[in-house]
Order: C-alpha cells, then structure tokens, then sequence
C-alpha cells in the first residue's frame, strides 16, 4: 500500500498544487495526484490546472478566505514556475 507521501513524491506537483487539484474537483488526494499526472501530459491539460487555481482562489476569496486564498497564490506561483502556460515560456 502506497502512503500519500510515497504518492506525492512521485508526482511532478508538490502537495499544495495535488491539494488545489483534490479541493477544485471533491477527490480524494491519491485521486487528485493521479489526475495531475494526465494533466500535465497536454497542453489542454496544464492550461485547465492554471483555470482550476484560478477558480479555487475565487471561490476562496468569495467566501473572505483569504489565508485560504495566499495559501493557494503561493502554491499556483509554483506551478506557474514549474508548468508556464503553453506559449508563456518565461
């Protein structure tokens, strides 16, 4: 049996993008990890990571969380270092 640490090392996110993946769609983490996994395999597929951290954010902010929503800045500020959006190469 895999511990979510053992999960998350494998993947190409760290825990606080799986997490926003895992909140934006109600899965589980090993679901979520999974699933970025596929995300990051197209092009369609980053672009929809960088739309669900923006939606996260807003719900976030619509809701006055806004510890929630610096906690998700400064993950998304991660993942737009480590997967730019797709003709947005830094």
């Amino acid at each position: 049996m895999l511990s979510i640490q053992d999960v998350l090392d494998y993947c190409d996110l760290d825990r606080g993008e799986i997490e926003a993946i895992a909140e934006h769609e109600h899965i589980p983490i090993t679901l979520a990890a999974e699933m970025s996994e596929s995300l990051l395999c197209s092009p369609e597929g980053v672009c929809r990571l960088h739309v669900m951290f923006q939606e996260n954010m807003q719900r976030a902010r619509a809701r006055g969380n806004f510890e929630h929503v610096k906690t998700l800045a400064k993950a998304y500020e991660h993942l737009q270092r480590s997967h730019p959006l797709p003709g947005h190469h830094h």
